[in-house]
């Protein structure tokens, strides 16, 4: 199997150019990625725990998926291929907004990225691919955001980020 490209950017989320996905972890070259976040009737969150074999934050709890965009393919479009290739659904998604960030691992590889975030809504129970997905649970967003803050080792960086500094967004799209 090949090597996935990402999409190389600039600040202005402009495509300068293609990499592949690990040369652009190894470099720290900013590139293009997005977050889907699920929520359901009950104003739950849908969370993923990422896979064990993962060569990047493996078994930390994260949003419902994310990934990096392909060439010609819309953030929507995106979404909802990972969503299911991850989780096995699909649901109607909505673009909130993007930041960048970047954050070094422990293992030498550093994301920085030009990070979309998307919102939809599902009541349903998702079928893992477990080449993904460890596991998944549906948690209220409030305790989310304390189990975050009394145990922020158990989350990757972009959720925390994401939480963090956008937690309004999402209160403010609760079904």
């Amino acid at each position: 199997m090949t090597e996935e490209n990402v999409i190389l950017v600039n600040e202005k989320d402009e495509p300068i150019g293609l990499m592949p996905k690990l040369e652009a972890h190894e470099k720290a070259v900013l590139h293009r990625a997005f977050s889907v976040f699920i929520l359901n009737e009950k104003n739950q969150l849908m969370l993923q725990q990422r896979a064990h074999h993962k060569y990047h934050s493996p078994l930390l709890w994260t949003n419902t998926c994310c990934s990096h965009q392909r060439e010609g393919e819309s953030n929507l479009q995106a979404g909802n291929r990972r969503l299911m290739e991850e989780m096995g659904f699909q649901a109607e998604l909505k673009e909130l907004f993007h930041f960048i960030y970047k954050a070094p691992f422990d293992n030498g590889l550093t994301e920085h990225e030009l990070d979309h975030v998307m919102i939809g809504y599902y009541n349903e129970n998702p079928v893992i691919n477990p080449e993904e997905v460890e596991a998944w649970k549906w948690m209220d967003i409030e305790a989310v955001k304390e189990d975050i803050s009394v145990h922020p080792e158990l989350y990757t960086v972009w959720f925390k980020i994401i939480f963090e500094e956008f937690y309004h967004y999402l209160e403010e799209h609760k079904v």
